[in-house]
Parts: structure tokens; C-alpha cells; sequence
């Protein structure tokens, strides 16, 4: 019996780049739609469900996929709403890469050493990355700062995290060079979560910071987030510092986003969040 995975997209023209990754992964067929919107979910969920018996099930597989994260998360939502026993088949959520990214950056940050009881700087962590890898390492039992440019969205995102997943992170205002080096004092590590092309760690901040003992940047489009590193870099050493850069974080990347999908087709029953996603990414470290 043939591997179907339904890719469920928001965006308008479904992601080639998870339709690629999606047949890497061992996929016999990949039944893409664009545009999709959560109150269009239970017919397609419907469809997919009920053309085999519960005890094939395991043969479909949904992935939920676009830019718009909170659009995904809804419309995962709607895909587990739908289910009920024994009809159900296994759902995986990757908006934007949120979780396979965040999960890499957060195993690329362990491989230095644990975290716990020390404290962790997530740069421009607002968005999905951001606060997954906030989550994530809070979860690891680090002691995590948030920051965003202004201070009440970094507390909205903090506040999020607590109702989402029950981490206990603490936010601030990250706005220049100056608030930048006080943030990171007596800090363990830092990732740098920000948008494309902009520096969020100056060389001479991340070089003279004496206790920075790992640093992980997910932006591979210059000016990198942290200055002076490479987008190649997977754990180089430098003063006594680990750095990872986002091909070096993107390579374990891929090996998450491909192990998660085959992981969809050994049970009907598997819901692949960031919590599913990264106990994946440690088998994969081990």
C-alpha cells in the first residue's frame, strides 16, 4: 500500500521545498493543497480518513505546512477536531520550518554541554523559531531571557509561552549595542532568531563577553545575527566559545524534518509539534 502524505499549506502555491524534503523522506505520494484555510480542513481530513480501514491508517499522513504559523497552528487545530477513534491518521505541524528549525538550534546549543540552572539569551525571539527555541531550552531547565526590540512584545511572547507550553522564560528590551552587551552578562549561550539580514551581536560584544560559552545564529542571509561568524559553522571553536552558524544548524535541520516524516507512517495516532519533533531530534543527536 502506497505512503500518502496530504501537505495542507496556507500559503497560495504549496511549499516545493517540503514537497522535496517530503519524497527524500520515503513518501510513495505527495497530494498537495494551497491556500488552506482551518474551516476547509475537516472535508480533506474526512477524505483522508475514510477511504482506508483504521488498520491502514498508518499510510496517510498529513503535513501541515506555510509561512503563516498561527494559520498552521489552527489549522492543526481543526485536523485533530476532526479525528475520533479508531479513525485518525498521524498529523506533523512545520509551518516556515518552525519546529525543525527550533529544535536543531536548540540540540546544536546542548552539544556544548547542559543548560540547566544557566543562563540563556534568545535574541529577537518573538517569532515561532524564537519562541520555540525559548520553550525548548526552558524545558532543558535553562534560565531563559526573551528580548525583542520593544519590551511588551517580548512580555506577550514570555506570556505565551507560559499558557502554550508551561515555560517560565523572562523578557527584555533589546534595542541597541549598549542593552545588547547588558543582556548577555553572565549569559551561558545565545541564539539569534531575527529576520533576515540584520546583526544582532556585534564581534566585539560575543569576543570579550567572558562567560559566552555557545552561540547559534538561524540567519544565513548577510549581515549575519552574530557578527564575525560563518553560515557554515557546526560547533567552531573560538576563545573558548562554540559557534553555530545556520547551515551548520540547517544540515541537522533537514535530518529532523526527514526522520519526523517517516515517523508519520509507523502509527496512525502521532500529532508532531515541537515537543514530538524535538524528542525526534534527540534520538537523531544520540
Amino acid at each position: 500500500m502506497k505512503k500518502i502524505l496530504v501537505q495542507l499549506d496556507s500559503d497560495r502555491v504549496p511549499s516545493l521545498f517540503d514537497a522535496v524534503t517530503a519524497y527524500d523522506s520515503g513518501i510513495d505520494l505527495l497530494l498537495p493543497y494551497g491556500g488552506i484555510e482551518p474551516k476547509e480542513v475537516r472535508d480533506l481530513v474526512y477524505g483522508a480518513m475514510f477511504t482506508r480501514g483504521p488498520s491502514d491508517l498508518k499510510n496517510t499522513a498529513i503535513f501541515i505546512g506555510g509561512i503563516d504559523v498561527a494559520k498552521g497552528e489552527a489549522i492543526l487545530r481543526e485536523v485533530t477536531g476532526t479525528f475520533f477513534d479508531p479513525l485518525r491518521v498521524s498529523v506533523m505541524l512545520d509551518s516556515n520550518g518552525c519546529n525543525t528549525t527550533a529544535t536543531a538550534a536548540v540540540i546544536k546549543v546542548l552539544s556544548a554541554g547542559p543548560v540547566r540552572g544557566k543562563k540563556t539569551v534568545v535574541l529577537a525571539g518573538t517569532g515561532p523559531v524564537g519562541q520555540r527555541v525559548a520553550a525548548l531550552l526552558a524545558k532543558e531547565g535553562a534560565e531563559v531571557t526573551l528580548t525583542s526590540r520593544k519590551l511588551n512584545r517580548a512580555e506577550t511572547a514570555c506570556a505565551a509561552l507560559g499558557e502554550r507550553f508551561g515555560a517560565k522564560t523572562t523578557p527584555a528590551a533589546v534595542a541597541d549595542n549598549i542593552a545588547t552587551a547588558s543582556v548577555l552578562e553572565g549569559a551561558h549561550a545565545a541564539v539569534c532568531t531575527g529576520i533576515e539580514g540584520v546583526t544582532l551581536i556585534p564581534e566585539a560584544i560575543w569576543r570579550e563577553n567572558p562567560t559566552l560559552r555557545v552561540l547559534a545564529d538561524v540567519n544565513a542571509v548577510p549581515p549575519l545575527g552574530i557578527e564575525g561568524t560563518q553560515v557554515h559553522w557546526d560547533g567552531e571553536e573560538i576563545e573558548g566559545k562554540r559557534l553555530f552558524g545556520a547551515i551548520g544548524i540547517g544540515g541537522f535541520k533537514m535530518k529532523v524534518h526527514k526522520r519526523s516524516i517517516a515517523r508519520l507512517f509507523e502509527r496512525n495516532d502521532l500529532v508532531l509539534d515541537a515537543e514530538e519533533i524535538m524528542k525526534i531530534a534527540k534520538e537523531l543527536a544520540e
